[in-house]
């Protein structure tokens, strides 16, 4: 079975996938100010009654790959394609928040827990429990937009397909990222951060919410060209016959 060149570009496409999703779900932990990366002037944005520098977690990094993937693994394998490795992806992401915490719950040694403070960490354990110890609001919320998010996107995809035919691979991939994103950006931050513990006000929520949706579609339009080329590299690698005969059966 895995001499066919199929079975191989499934097994390659859904392990970037779901490593894609799961370090993005991980090191989302952090937030990064994106003048000061930049190397710029805060740009002291006003929006909702709310300002300052742009600041993002370090998963949208990784999110747009995942778009990416989303949409390549739309055209060559459909909804069934996507649900399976969403579905995959989720299963990994809780398993691997598990042994996190697990982790996290074992007795570290004395000698380690200051193994670091030459370096400014006083305390390695309390450091390793901020980091991977997310809390389970941002953990649920980011499992439930991602969810939502991919079953949206798989679904608009498949209709705009359904209008345009094999023309315009830009517009579906585009169109299912701006319908679906704009869920996720928003459902993620209510989950973790309206609900949750923290109780943001609706404008801090609708703030950042809106600068993130932002961001993942100035991401999604530069990652156009990007799609025609993996879309071309696959066709390659599968020869044009069985890479138009995939196409055919991910739209039927």
């Amino acid at each position: 079975m895995l001499e066919d060149r199929t079975t191989r570009l499934f097994i390659g496409l859904a392990a970037f996938f779901c490593v894609n999703a799961a370090l993005a779900e991980f090191i989302g932990v952090k937030i990064f100010a994106l003048e000061d990366t930049l190397g710029i002037a805060p740009l002291q944005w006003d929006l909702f009654g709310q300002s300052g520098s742009l600041s993002f977690t370090a998963g949208t990094l990784l999110w747009p790959i995942v778009f990416l993937m989303t949409d390549v693994i739309n055209e060559f394998f459909g909804q069934r394609g996507v649900r399976f490795i969403s579905w995959l992806a989720a299963g990994l992401i809780c398993y691997g928040f598990v042994f996190a915490f697990a982790a996290i719950s074992l007795a570290p040694a004395d000698w380690w827990v200051g193994a670091a403070a030459d370096r400014g960490v006083p305390d390695y354990q309390a450091a390793f429990a901020a980091v991977f110890g997310q809390g389970m609001w941002t953990i649920g919320g980011s499992l439930v937009a991602f969810m939502l998010g991919q079953l949206i996107d798989v679904a608009v995809f498949h209709r705009i397909r359904r209008a345009t035919g094999e023309r315009w691979v830009w517009l579906r991939a585009t169109g299912s990222t701006a319908v679906s994103q704009l869920v996720d950006s928003f459902v993620v931050l209510y989950i973790a951060f309206v609900l949750g513990p923290q109780q943001w006000p609706t404008s801090l929520f609708l703030a950042v919410s809106t600068v993130n949706y932002g961001y993942k579609m100035l991401a999604a339009f530069a990652l156009i060209p990007l799609i025609y080329l993996v879309r071309a590299g696959i066709t390659r690698y599968l020869g044009r016959e069985r890479a138009a005969e995939l196409r055919g059966q991910a739209s039927a």
